[in-house]
């Protein structure tokens, strides 16, 4: 047995050595330490199946197995040994038939079934598959009877370096602030190697930088990429291309290489100050421009972009500073010049401004570099234009008394032409304004006058607007509003607020107050409104009613004594003189009429009438009125009512009296059909005036009933007909029940 492990070894280790020779330096590092001969009998491994099988009680297997291992990327000329399968059954008689199968049997791996030898007969990847799994059995060459059960083993492909490095998300972009400092972070980038990571350096990678020194600078083992110059610009240069590699083997000489590019890009910082493209601008602007109108744009160029290019424009100095605004074109970056205050030629010509762009976001870091900031000067020139008339006063107020005499002068306008020409001025009144033609004005010296009356009453303001027309242009128009305010003279008397009618009661007592009055008046007074009340000259000496002027410019009106009546005296009139305080003062007559009514005893009003005195007390004529005529209406409903039930109780036969009577019959005799429709003539049913010469005898029913009704009235005889009748039966399984009732 010695000898033939000898043997076997000797012809596994035999090709294997020529292979290792053979093949390139690549690929000596593949372990060949274990054995590829899977044999049995050896004493070890006997041992130790036997106490296997003493501690598992597993039955006694023959064969002996390691794994196989098989080099990727073998091509050579013949297939490749893998190993050998052999059993302690086989006597070398060829007797034994060995046979594989599982993943890549017959196909990847093909075995010898005399010898046992197991060749990869197709070229491997381990990247794609990187160990087979693999069933060996030995059987009867002649009957093919299994002569031990099936064992697996497993083949696996050793790995060698046949994969480069990729960047699997490359190209890279990355920004890093331009003026950083050195050694400031970028970005890092990472490669992938599909070789075995934990089997030799196949996929032990190293980064270094092919491109963009000296630049930037890339970390070997964390591909980490820094900035390796400082105060990098972006105005002189935007943009980088750093070419990077990754290399296997550990970078040493033979390993294979990916590369990718990494674009870095320096963002702009706020490191340059604004600067004017000139130091002086010239604009020039008619003289009649409208009032925000942009009359020139002035930039200050900034190298940086963005937020750190913004810049705000200022007028700091300069004779136009309270007539010129500049505001800032944020889409532009420029600063727009516009007239705030009115222009006029004749007074000046020019004007000059000083003005200063400054960044708007200025970074404390690059603050020595000087002041973010410039000024230029700006000249401005005033043109000639004509222009329209310009009156005296943007707007007038004039007054007048109501009672103007027609024609009077009320007020006058002035203009004139602010060109130097001066051409003359003609002045009119927009009609628009003076529907009724109420003003005229004189058309050389613009004096307004009055074209008809005027009553403040009606309306204290009137607004108007006169018109300025140049006579040589007359394009070259202004207008002016015009307020005219009617002044109030006293030309209303007054007169009472409303129209009253005051109460008096009967039983009221001397000194009592009637009624309070107040008056009003249409004029306006400037000190306000004062009356005084008095009497008739005539009836100043009144014998019934005196007055008592208030503080709050009212009146009252008390009674003189008690025991008024109405019967005597049902009104009184009592005129009152008003008068006002103008100058000349206004006076009016007004009456107050005065009722004397019937009064509760709290003197509460009850009745003014006269025809109510000689009424029941509390009641009034119309009060009795509505009383009988509900008591009429009551009457008639009773009589109504009476002769309704009178009629309705009177009977429809009018027959001997007899008492009202109800009898209930039930009987089981079957109806006689034909015949009793028969027995008598409904006819005489219907007539019971004549009914009596008709009468059946005592007891014998008279029954008819409709075809295809089943309802049936039953008729019984007496001595004497009823004066009415009711008879209802029900008809159940041909048995008649009969109700009849009648009344005397």
């Amino acid at each position: 047995m010695p000898e033939r492990l000898a043997e076997m070894l000797l012809d596994l280790w035999t090709p294997l050595i020529i292979l290792w020779i053979t093949l390139p330096p690549c690929i000596y590092m593949a372990p060949m330490n274990q054995s590829q001969v899977l044999m049995s009998g050896s004493p070890l491994e006997l041992n130790s199946l036997g106490e296997e099988q003493r501690i598992l009680n597993r039955s006694k297997r023959g064969w002996v197995w390691n794994q196989m291992f098989v080099l990727e990327e073998f091509s050579g000329p013949e297939p490749i040994l893998v190993g050998r399968l052999h059993t302690d059954l086989d006597p070398g008689s060829k007797k034994i038939k060995y046979i594989l199968s599982g993943d890549g049997a017959g196909t990847i791996f093909q075995i010898n079934d005399v010898t046992g030898d197991i060749h990869a007969i197709k070229r491997l990847d381990r990247e794609e598959k990187a160990e087979y799994t693999l069933t060996a059995q030995a059987v009867d060459w002649e009957t093919s009877k299994p002569l031990e059960p099936p064992s697996e083993f497993i083949i696996k492909v050793q790995d060698i370096n046949d994969n480069a490095p990729e960047f699997l998300n490359g190209p890279y972009h990355a920004t890093v602030p331009e003026m950083s400092i050195l050694g400031t972070s970028v970005t890092n980038v990472t490669a992938t190697d599909a070789d075995d990571p934990v089997y030799g350096n196949s996929a032990k990678l190293v980064y270094s930088i092919l491109e963009g020194q000296p630049y930037f600078s890339i970390e070997p083992e964390t591909a980490i990429i820094k900035t390796a110059l400082p105060n990098m610009d972006r105005e002189a240069k935007e943009e980088y291309l750093v070419v990077i590699q990754a290399k296997d083997m550990g970078g040493h000489s033979g390993g294979l290489s990916g590369t990718t590019t990494l674009t870095v890009t320096l963002t702009d910082v706020n490191d340059n100050p604004p600067k004017f493209a000139q130091s002086l601008y010239h604009f020039s602007v008619p003289e009649d421009v409208v009032l925000g109108t942009a009359i020139g744009r002035v930039k200050a160029n900034d190298q940086d972009i963005g937020e750190n290019a913004q810049s705000s424009y200022d007028i700091i100095d300069g004779d136009g500073t309270a007539l010129f605004e500049i505001t800032s074109d944020a889409q532009a970056q420029d600063g727009i010049i516009r007239l705030r205050k009115p222009l006029d030629f004749e007074t000046k010509k020019s004007y000059t401004l000083k003005v200063e762009a400054a960044n708007v976001h200025i970074d404390p870091r690059f603050s020595g570099r000087g002041p973010f900031k410039d000024t230029a000067t700006v000249k401005i020139v005033v043109e000639d234009a004509d222009e329209p008339p310009v009156f005296s006063s943007p707007t007038y107020l004039l007054e007048v008394h109501e009672n103007a005499a027609l024609n009077s002068v009320i007020g006058q306008v002035t203009a004139r032409d602010p060109d130097i020409t001066s051409s003359p001025i003609r002045f009119s009144i927009d009609r628009h304004t003076d529907l009724e033609r109420q003003f005229n004005i004189n058309a050389d010296d613009g004096k307004i006058t009055l074209a008809t009356p005027l009553d403040r009453e009606l309306s204290v303001w009137h607004n108007i607007t006169i018109i300025a027309t140049e006579i040589r242009n007359h394009s070259q128009i202004s207008r002016v509003p015009v307020a005219i305010k009617v002044l109030d003279v006293n030309d209303n008397a007054p007169e009472f607020a409303s129209e009253y009618e005051a109460f008096l009661c009967e039983n009221g007592k001397p000194g009592q107050v009637i009624q309070t009055v107040s008056a009003m008046d249409k004029d306006d007074p400037k000190n306000g409104h004062y009356f005084l009340y008095s009497l008739l000259p005539e009836m100043v000496n009144n014998p019934n009613f005196t007055i008592k002027k208030n503080e709050d410019n009212s009146l009252s009106i008390l009674a003189k004594h008690n025991g008024f009546n109405r019967q005597k005296q049902e009104v009184y009139l009592l005129p009152i003189i008003i008068s006002d305080s103008g100058n000349p003062p206004l006076s009016s007559t007004s009456t107050l009429t005065i009722r004397v009514c019937g009064c509760s005893n709290d003197g509460v009003v009850q009745s003014c009438n006269v025809e109510a005195y000689v009424l029941p007390i509390g009641l009034s004529m119309g009060a009795l009125i509505a009383i009988l005529a509900c008591i009429i209406l009551l009457l008639v409903i009773v009589v109504l009512f009476v002769t309704l039930r009178r009629h309705k109780n009177e009977p429809l036969i009018i027959k001997d009296d007899e008492d009202v009577r109800e009898n209930i019959i039930r009987y089981d005799d079957e109806g006689g059909g034909e015949e009793d429709t028969e027995a008598f003539d409904i006819a005489t049913l219907q007539n019971p005036d004549g009914i009596n010469g008709f009468l059946p005898r005592w007891g014998l029913p008279i029954q008819w009933w409709e075809e295809r009704n089943p309802i049936q009235t039953c008729l019984f005889s007496r001595s004497r007909i009823p004066r009415s009748l009711l008879f209802i039966f029900f008809h159940k399984d041909t048995k008649i029940n009969c109700i009849t009732q009648w009344t005397t």
